[in-house]
């Protein structure tokens, strides 16, 4: 790999302490997914000011959008794995051939998925609970078919995070999703809103601003839709810079042009790790789906309180999240470095920081469950929806603890290459103990939405001692690529029969 003309902000992960290169490496990957969170509460906020149908909606578009994004988030996975294993194992040299191909292949499936949604954007959202002819159905329709045509832009930035991510830099994503929410946060009440009665012009008094921009467009926003423009605009922007860091070498990784003419080997490892990743995280995104789907028997009312609790417990969990991330980076290179038992002690140290964490947050949202939603929600039928999400999140607050230990520990399953035990345990529990249990408090049980909210919570504790007994079990630790002083007799093993690289599954 030819050698950047930047600065390489990369976390050595392999040697010396451990916590602090680990905790370093987590805070600006934990501080990323919060801004990426602030894309979605920005969105909630503006478009609570339209009222509980307008949040209904975008609670029923993004339990599709999600699901597709989650691919991205799965094959991205993929980079993460093997830029951080072949830099543990020396092979600084495939790192930019991994790159390239990983960007290459993520734009192809992202075209592809952005056509394929847009044009089955009406049936997917039936699917969820949306129902035809509706005010929330038209509504959502909108956004979702925007929020498709531009799901190139934010595959391209998630291929940037994780590329930097396996390298050992959390930083530089981080700045970049700083601009971009900075940027989305300014525009979108404007999309939303429009230039007329807009609160933001009260706010600072600038209503003769407001009035003369109102003559000049004639603009008075595109409420929902408006929501998805502002995103996509500020993904675009931010995954082009991201694209231009890469190509650029300022930041450690350096591409040439022939890093991205697909090589059929490099897309079939790409594909062994990041398809069952995509998965995995996909299981997620279709509880979410599933769980609207039956929260939707119980009215509007219970969507829009789901969509938003959701989102709050979608920001409580991000230092979990942070964590795993950052564990993928610490068992990719340690392991690639063959340092087992160190890429074990990361697993471990990173569950124990996560579960203090949790019980001090958990706690917090049950105390203060009412004021939190209420500050997504406004309107005739606030009330309603500030009683129905407050329970929701009382019930689900001190779950939140089990759900962090299963996402580090799955952050430790991944970064080994097991990314098809990571999936079959995130299917277990996502889709069979959540969606099972949910379903069945709800309807035979009679307790309805309640019903969901105990389900969910449930699934919770149950999915971390899953992921605790296979951890224990230790058959997850596995290398995929091979060291640098190993190449040639891996070369010489495979070219006389006898292949000795660790499929991604974990098995030999």
């Amino acid at each position: 790999m030819k050698k950047g003309t930047g600065r390489d902000r990369a976390v050595n992960v392999t040697d010396g302490a451990l916590i602090k290169p680990l905790v370093i490496l987590s805070i600006p990957i934990i501080l990323t997914n919060l801004l990426q969170v602030g894309y979605n509460l920005a969105d909630t906020f503006w478009v609570g000011r339209l009222g509980g149908s307008a949040v209904a909606a975008l609670s029923f578009s993004w339990a599709i959008v999600f699901l597709i994004i989650s691919i991205a988030i799965g094959f991205s996975i993929a980079g993460t794995v093997l830029v951080a294993q072949n830099k543990g194992a020396g092979n600084i040299d495939n790192v930019s051939h991994v790159a390239g191909q990983t960007i290459t292949l993520l734009t192809a499936i992202s075209l592809v998925l952005s056509v394929i949604g847009y044009l089955s954007a009406p049936q997917l959202l039936q699917l969820v609970g949306a129902v035809p002819g509706t005010l929330e159905f038209e509504m959502a329709l909108s956004y979702t078919r925007t929020m498709f045509l531009g799901i190139p832009f934010i595959f391209g930035f998630f291929v940037f995070q994780s590329l930097l991510q396996g390298w050992g830099d959390s930083r530089t994503p981080l700045y970049l999703m700083a601009f971009g929410v900075g940027l989305n946060v300014v525009i979108d009440p404007f999309f939303i809103l429009g230039f007329e009665d807009n609160v933001v012009f009260a706010w600072f008094g600038l209503q003769s601003v407001e009035a003369a921009l109102f003559a000049a467009t004639g603009f008075d926003g595109l409420e929902v839709q408006g929501a998805a423009v502002a995103t996509i605009l500020s993904r675009g922007i931010g995954a082009a810079i991201g694209m231009w860091l890469l190509l650029s070498g300022r930041v450690g990784i350096e591409l040439s042009r022939a890093d991205f003419i697909p090589a059929r080997e490099t897309f079939r490892k790409i594909f062994s790790i990041g398809a069952p990743a995509s998965v995995e995280v996909s299981t997620s995104a279709l509880s979410v789906t599933i769980l609207t789907a039956l929260v939707a028997i119980a009215g509007s009312e219970a969507v829009a309180a789901y969509g938003i609790g959701s989102r709050v417990t979608s920001m409580v969990i991000l230092p979990a999240l942070g964590l795993a991330r950052g564990v993928e980076t610490v068992v990719g290179q340690n392991l690639g470095a063959g340092q087992v038992e160190r890429a074990k002690r990361g697993v471990r140290v990173s569950a124990a920081i996560v579960i203090g964490f949790f019980a001090v947050f958990g706690a917090l949202v049950y105390l203060f469950s009412a004021p939190i939603v209420d500050l997504f929600i406004s309107g005739t039928d606030a009330a309603v929806v500030v009683d129905i999400g407050a329970e929701y999140l009382r019930i689900i607050a001190f779950s939140y603890i089990f759900l962090g230990v299963f996402y580090v520990i799955q952050g430790g399953f991944r970064g080994s290459g097991s990314t098809r035990l990571a999936m079959v345990l995130a299917f277990t529990g996502y889709i069979v103990l959540r969606s099972v249990l949910a379903a069945t408090f709800a309807i035979p049980f009679g307790w309805g939405a309640t019903g969901i909210w105990y389900g969910e919570a449930l699934a919770n504790v149950l999915m971390a001692l899953l992921v605790m007994y296979f951890f224990r079990r230790g058959t997850w630790i596995q290398r995929v690529v091979s060291s640098a002083s190993s190449t040639k007799k891996s070369a010489t093993a495979t070219a006389d029969g006898v292949d000795e690289t660790v499929r991604p599954d974990g098995d030999a």
